[in-house]
């Protein structure tokens, strides 16, 4: 299982409509087959900054299959007028 984190960054006044659209968003990624779970976490000390997390099955269910499928604009038609730069994402396996 892979984790993928994704920090997103988006204007702090448009907080309500962000969440609403990731809210949308998550069927998304739970329909799509290899995702195990998706959530979406703000960060407290930084308004405007979130973190994305999705379980794989594996990185080219996420970074192949994913990316080159209808789902990944789908996701990014909803999200991305949000962000206020480019989200930085990074892939994490469970070593403990």
């Amino acid at each position: 299982m892979i984790r993928e984190v994704a920090i997103l960054t988006i204007d702090p006044a448009n907080a309500t409509e962000f969440e609403a659209a990731v809210t949308q968003a998550r069927p998304i990624f739970i329909g799509f087959k290899g995702c195990h779970d998706m959530h979406v976490e703000r960060v407290i000390e930084n308004p405007g900054s979130y973190r994305l997390v999705v379980l794989w099955e594996s990185l080219e269910t996420h970074t192949e299959v994913f990316r080159n499928a209808q789902a990944f604009q789908d996701w990014r038609a909803l999200a991305g007028p949000w962000f206020t730069v480019p989200p930085q994402v990074v892939h994490t396996e469970q070593v403990v």
